[in-house]
């Protein structure tokens, strides 16, 4: 029986400075596999991330008086170490930042394709060197975030004070996490084709072992240069010399030029109301208007008459990706393509799809498989200052370039453009490729509410729906909400099937339903790493706060 909105309300204000709710999995429930985080409790600061000495980094600014850009760029500098796999600097970043003073900005931190782009004879490569074909900008969003932490927020922080501990995990190495282990053994037989990769990530020829210590040393001096140089080192100093000379060596499109032309843009969020709440997403080139989409198609049902977690309420949800996934190849840098936000959210548009919806069969999937891997960490502190943030290098492990001596993994999002004339996401000199990452926030009043994000490139709309329904219309806290089966519509890394894709801890009969309704299913281990890795801050009226990671990955949220 889920928890009804008052009693996740309730249960919310009754929050108190750093106690939690340690993590408490029914007998019912962990039979079906379904395993329930930790939910973290505070009144003055919380973090989340998908690693918990990553998460530890942010808290710990947020300990000593730090605001949330500050903490945010702590996570993210430490995650991008600490997960390899899913970011690093040579990938990018989309911020969504908002406070109490009714201030709300996303950071949109996309490289951009080069000012020379290369003939290709076909689809861009998914990996190699021909995949680089944008320039990383991860980095130059921590400087945009810390500027707009001076201006608003009176920080004081530095970035060299911030980087200290992922330049220290670097060094001095840190406990190789299950999902590093896990993604360098899934691609066991691609990496000996990947240029500088076994040197980086295969110490001794071999992945290394859960738990064992691995050591970057290569990237802790990059890093030192960003520190000690400031940001626009990777870009116009030292270590962009050093990491041109080595794209060069490699094969990239990318020279000295398009490193320098990168810098991240401060834009306006694109809104929705949701069941009385405004929910955020970044712009296009991303796709945040998809997700609102899906929620503003569902806002047109009444979800607290269906069942959670029936048959029912998996269909509503599922039709509604699929509406709002119609229109998602439309979606391509606004900069280059007249693309009005309003074509995905114009309230007839919605309605439309929303009628479209037959409550009891389902529509073919309409989609073109995009990948991608990523991850999402986000931060409040005792001023309701919020972020959230998702970095990326794209697929994991990105191209499978190291640049050089480095130690930087590169991303391959230029493999996002296409090379069909026709497309709107056709690769130009100096365009930004369609982006799957975005992370969210809801407001309340105005104000930071919830804070919300996910890995999983065509599954973060699909993960997010079910997140927010489950938060927003049945009232679950965030380490429920979380723990609870999720969907995968269409393909993924190992199987080429546009089956819609439940974890098994929906349960048997659930899938029986959803067949006979048409649904062509295929069910994935329950606890899925395929279904994504969410967070989930939620602030209550009181300034109160819960929140949660994923337990289908190796992070928490944490309270200070």
């Amino acid at each position: 029986m889920s928890m009804s909105r008052r009693s996740f309300l309730s249960a919310s204000a009754g929050a108190t400075a750093l106690a939690a709710t340690p993590a408490s999995t029914s007998r019912a429930d962990a039979e079906r596999g379904i395993v329930r985080p930790r939910l973290a409790a505070s009144r003055t600061g919380m973090v989340t991330s998908p690693h918990t000495l990553a998460s530890e980094a942010g808290a710990e600014v947020l300990r000593q008086g730090g605001d949330a850009i500050e903490a945010a760029v702590a996570i993210g500098a430490a995650i991008a170490v600490l997960y390899p796999h899913f970011c690093g600097i040579g990938g990018d970043a989309i911020w969504m930042i908002a406070d109490r003073d009714g201030r709300r900005s996303t950071i949109m931190g996309i490289g951009q394709a080069p000012a020379n782009v290369p003939a290709y004879d076909g689809p861009i490569p998914l990996r190699g060197p021909a995949s680089t074909a944008s320039s990383a900008c991860a980095v130059d969003a921590w400087r945009v975030a810390l500027d707009f932490s001076k201006r608003h927020w009176g920080g004081r922080k530095s970035l060299a004070e911030l980087m200290g501990p992922a330049i220290g995990h670097a060094e001095n190495g840190f406990a190789c996490s299950p999902s590093q282990a896990f993604w360098t053994n899934f691609r066991e037989a691609d990496l000996p084709q990947w240029r500088g990769f076994a040197r980086t990530f295969l110490p001794g020829g071999k992945t290394p072992r859960v738990g064992e210590s691995f050591v970057q040393k290569e990237l802790a001096e990059s890093l030192k240069l960003i520190a000690n140089n400031g940001p626009r080192d990777f870009y116009e100093g030292e270590l962009a010399a050093r990491l041109v000379k080595g794209l060069s060596a490699a094969g990239s499109p990318l020279t000295a030029a398009d490193l320098a032309a990168t810098h991240a843009l401060l834009e306006e969020p694109v809104a929705l109301d949701y069941r009385g709440l405004t929910l955020l997403a970044p712009p296009p080139p991303t796709q945040g208007i998809s997700t609102l989409a899906i929620l503003g198609v569902l806002n047109r049902f009444d979800l607290a008459s269906v069942e959670e977690g029936s048959a029912d309420y998996y269909h509503l949800c599922v039709e509604a990706v699929k509406q709002a996934f119609l229109d998602r190849g439309r979606i391509a840098d606004p900069h280059f393509s007249d693309l009005p936000a309003d074509l995905w959210l114009d309230e007839a548009t919605l309605d439309r799809k929303a009628a479209a919806i037959d409550r009891r069969r389902a529509r073919p999937w309409p989609a073109t498989f995009k990948t991608g891997d990523t991850v999402f960490f986000g931060t409040t502190d005792t001023m309701g200052r919020s972020v959230s943030v998702l970095q990326s290098t794209y697929f994991d492990w990105g191209s499978g370039v190291v640049v050089g001596d480095t130690g930087v993994l590169w991303q391959n999002r230029g493999a996002a453009f296409s090379t069909d004339p026709r497309s709107p996401n056709l690769i130009a000199p100096g365009k930004r490729p369609f982006y799957t990452l975005n992370p969210g926030m809801a407001l309340k009043n105005g104000r930071p509410h919830i804070l919300y994000g996910t890995q999983g490139a065509d599954g973060q709309p699909q993960t997010l729906t079910v997140a927010l329904t489950r938060l927003i219309d049945y009232g679950l806290d965030p380490a429920e909400a979380l723990a609870r089966p999720r969907f995968l519509l269409g393909r993924t890394f190992s199987d080429s099937r546009d089956t819609l894709k439940l974890e098994a801890s929906v349960g048997s009969a659930t899938v029986g339903a959803l067949e006979r309704m048409g649904h062509e299913t295929s069910v994935i281990d329950s606890n899925s790493p395929l279904a994504g890795q969410a967070g989930v801050i939620a602030i209550q009226d009181d300034g109160s706060m819960i929140g949660a990671h994923d337990p289908r990955s190796d992070g928490a949220a944490i309270g200070v």
